[in-house]
């Protein structure tokens, strides 16, 4: 089941300790990159865009809780 990710007004937290900032999130993202070889074969990617992307799975890193993660209000989302 894919995790809803965090808005600008909706934060993580960990249901079972608390945990506000600390997660190990597992995506799948699908993406086009634009990637430059320098002459000595080096790879850098210039432009990179986003087709998709899913959190599978997020993880408490405090109490190693999986799929006990909910979406609360950040302080100040009222204002």
């Amino acid at each position: 089941m894919a995790v809803p990710l965090p808005t600008d007004r909706t934060r993580w937290r960990c249901t079972l300790c608390g945990n506000l900032t600390r997660f190990d999130v597992t995506r799948t993202s699908k993406v086009v990159e634009y990637t430059h070889l320098d002459l000595a074969g080096e790879p850098k990617v210039e432009e990179r865009e986003v087709l998709s992307d899913t959190v599978e799975s997020v993880r408490c890193r405090w109490c190693n809780a999986v799929d006990q993660i909910e979406l609360v209000d950040r302080p100040g989302a009222d204002a």
